[in-house]
Protein backbone atom coordinates (compact mmCIF):
# COMPACT_ATOMS: atom_id res chain seq x y z
CA UNK A 1 0.00 0.00 0.00
CA UNK A 2 2.30 2.54 1.14
CA UNK A 3 1.95 6.22 1.84
CA UNK A 4 -0.41 8.30 -0.46
CA UNK A 5 -1.20 11.07 1.34
CA UNK A 6 -0.74 13.50 4.29
CA UNK A 7 -3.90 15.44 5.39
CA UNK A 8 -3.59 18.51 7.27
CA UNK A 9 -6.81 19.44 9.31
CA UNK A 10 -7.84 22.57 10.88
CA UNK A 11 -10.46 22.67 13.35
CA UNK A 12 -11.98 25.46 14.66
CA UNK A 13 -14.58 25.22 17.42
CA UNK A 14 -16.02 27.65 19.89
CA UNK A 15 -16.38 26.92 23.70
CA UNK A 16 -18.56 28.36 26.51
CA UNK A 17 -18.27 32.37 26.50
CA UNK A 18 -17.72 32.87 22.81
CA UNK A 19 -14.25 32.43 22.48
CA UNK A 20 -12.99 30.04 20.01
CA UNK A 21 -10.12 27.38 19.93
CA UNK A 22 -8.34 26.06 16.96
CA UNK A 23 -6.71 23.26 16.18
CA UNK A 24 -4.34 21.21 13.43
CA UNK A 25 -3.42 17.88 13.17
CA UNK A 26 -1.58 15.98 10.84
CA UNK A 27 -2.43 12.51 9.34
CA UNK A 28 -0.33 9.97 6.89
CA UNK A 29 -2.79 7.93 4.69
CA UNK A 30 -2.50 4.65 2.43
CA UNK A 31 -5.64 6.53 1.00
CA UNK A 32 -5.16 8.86 -2.30
CA UNK A 33 -5.66 12.73 -1.55
CA UNK A 34 -9.44 12.59 -1.94
CA UNK A 35 -10.48 14.72 0.95
CA UNK A 36 -13.79 13.31 1.04
CA UNK A 37 -12.87 10.44 1.63
CA UNK A 38 -10.22 11.50 3.90
CA UNK A 39 -12.67 13.04 5.95
CA UNK A 40 -14.68 10.63 6.49
CA UNK A 41 -12.37 8.02 7.77
CA UNK A 42 -10.95 10.86 9.88
CA UNK A 43 -14.70 11.34 11.05
CA UNK A 44 -14.87 7.58 11.68
CA UNK A 45 -11.73 6.82 13.64
CA UNK A 46 -12.79 9.90 16.16
CA UNK A 47 -16.32 8.35 16.30
CA UNK A 48 -14.24 5.33 17.74
CA UNK A 49 -11.86 6.87 19.87
CA UNK A 50 -15.65 8.96 21.52
CA UNK A 51 -16.92 5.83 22.06
CA UNK A 52 -13.88 3.91 24.08
CA UNK A 53 -13.67 7.72 25.89
CA UNK A 54 -17.14 7.32 27.21
CA UNK A 55 -16.44 4.07 28.14
CA UNK A 56 -13.55 4.64 30.21
CA UNK A 57 -14.28 7.62 31.51
CA UNK A 58 -18.66 7.09 31.85
CA UNK A 59 -18.31 3.47 32.72
CA UNK A 60 -14.51 3.51 34.40
CA UNK A 61 -14.50 0.25 31.74
CA UNK A 62 -10.36 -0.01 32.56
CA UNK A 63 -11.07 -0.07 36.10
CA UNK A 64 -13.29 -3.23 35.91
CA UNK A 65 -12.11 -6.41 38.01
CA UNK A 66 -14.71 -8.65 36.12
CA UNK A 67 -12.45 -11.37 34.95
CA UNK A 68 -13.72 -15.07 35.06
CA UNK A 69 -15.42 -17.47 32.79
CA UNK A 70 -17.76 -15.31 30.70
CA UNK A 71 -18.43 -12.86 32.71
CA UNK A 72 -16.44 -9.96 30.89
CA UNK A 73 -17.46 -10.45 27.94
CA UNK A 74 -21.07 -10.42 29.76
CA UNK A 75 -20.91 -7.16 31.62
CA UNK A 76 -19.36 -5.41 28.47
CA UNK A 77 -22.29 -6.32 26.32
CA UNK A 78 -24.34 -4.92 29.21
CA UNK A 79 -22.98 -1.86 29.15
CA UNK A 80 -22.39 -1.37 25.58
CA UNK A 81 -26.45 -1.80 25.72
CA UNK A 82 -26.68 0.94 28.55
CA UNK A 83 -24.32 2.85 26.34
CA UNK A 84 -26.77 2.76 23.28
CA UNK A 85 -29.92 3.58 25.71
CA UNK A 86 -28.32 6.81 27.26
CA UNK A 87 -27.61 8.06 23.88
CA UNK A 88 -30.85 7.35 22.14
CA UNK A 89 -31.82 10.17 25.32
CA UNK A 90 -32.25 13.43 23.27
CA UNK A 91 -31.93 15.74 26.37
CA UNK A 92 -29.18 18.32 27.81
CA UNK A 93 -27.59 15.72 30.34
CA UNK A 94 -23.99 14.15 30.30
CA UNK A 95 -23.56 10.47 29.55
CA UNK A 96 -22.25 10.51 33.08
CA UNK A 97 -25.78 12.28 34.56
CA UNK A 98 -27.49 10.31 32.48
CA UNK A 99 -26.15 7.05 33.85
CA UNK A 100 -26.43 8.67 37.77
CA UNK A 101 -30.51 9.52 37.29
CA UNK A 102 -30.90 5.92 35.45
CA UNK A 103 -29.66 4.86 38.64
CA UNK A 104 -31.35 7.01 40.92
CA UNK A 105 -34.54 7.74 39.29
CA UNK A 106 -36.46 4.48 38.57
CA UNK A 107 -38.49 7.09 36.33
CA UNK A 108 -35.54 8.10 34.15
CA UNK A 109 -34.73 4.39 33.70
CA UNK A 110 -37.74 3.29 32.30
CA UNK A 111 -37.96 6.48 30.06
CA UNK A 112 -34.23 5.13 28.84
CA UNK A 113 -35.47 1.68 28.44
CA UNK A 114 -38.93 2.04 26.75
CA UNK A 115 -37.58 4.98 24.61
CA UNK A 116 -40.71 7.21 26.05
CA UNK A 117 -40.48 11.07 26.99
Amino acid sequence: MGLKSIVMVESIREIIGGKTESETRFYISSLAADATRQGDAIRGHWAVESHHWVMDMVFRDDECRIRRDNAPANFATITHIASNLMRTKVDKNSMRVKRRLAAWDDTYLESLITGAG
